[in-house]
């Protein structure tokens, strides 16, 4: 089974596509919530891929970084762009977050890659890894969809935005903004209580 949902397959691509920076989308939006962070806050970036663009947007904002793929080249990737941050090789659904708590979690065009099942595991345990009042910002489609990932051909699901409130309110995450970028990309801005 290829826990990377198909991308370890089109890794090189991927890399081609979104690893060079030059495909920048989620960088305004993320730099933006980096910002809002306090000095130095312990982040993960759950499906970091291979660390730009977004991963360096976190390390430009002087964040201590760890990254999660579950693809073998991405993070290999990710470890020649980023040789002192730690990072797993590891599925979000399988994984233990490194055992320790964060301030921040970051999980851009992950989550609908994952079945509702799989969704719902994740937002339960980056509920439970994340500290007190620390943050959860991802991406999905507001409305409840299915459709098939651009790269890999793969199904993806959005639950939408009533289905992901209640995962989080569950969780004992609060939804605390929608909003969108200028690609269209949907944000859920979430807080831990």
């Amino acid at each position: 089974m290829d826990s990377s949902n198909g991308y370890e397959r089109i890794a090189a691509d991927f890399i081609a596509y979104r690893g060079t920076g030059a495909n920048a989308v989620g960088v305004a939006a993320v730099h933006a919530w980096a910002r809002s962070l306090p000095d130095g806050a312990s982040v993960l970036d759950l499906g970091c891929g291979p660390g730009i663009p977004l991963t360096g947007v976190l390390v430009e904002a002087g964040l201590d970084v760890y990254g999660i793929d579950a693809s073998p080249t991405l993070v290999a990737e990710f470890t020649e762009n980023f040789p002192r941050l730690p990072v797993a090789c590891e599925a979000a659904e399988a994984s233990d977050f490194f055992g320790r708590s964060f301030d921040a979690v970051l999980a851009w065009g992950l989550l609908f890659l994952l079945s509702p099942r799989a969704q719902a595991t994740v937002i339960r345990g980056v509920a439970e890894a994340l500290r007190p009042g620390g943050r959860l910002l991802f991406t999905a489609p507001y409305q409840e969809v299915q459709w098939e990932d651009a790269m890999t051909g793969r199904p993806s699901v959005s639950l939408g935005s009533e289905g992901y409130r209640a995962l989080l309110t569950a969780a004992g995450l609060s939804l605390s903004e929608e909003y969108e970028d200028r690609e269209e990309n949907h944000y859920f801005s979430c807080t831990k209580a």
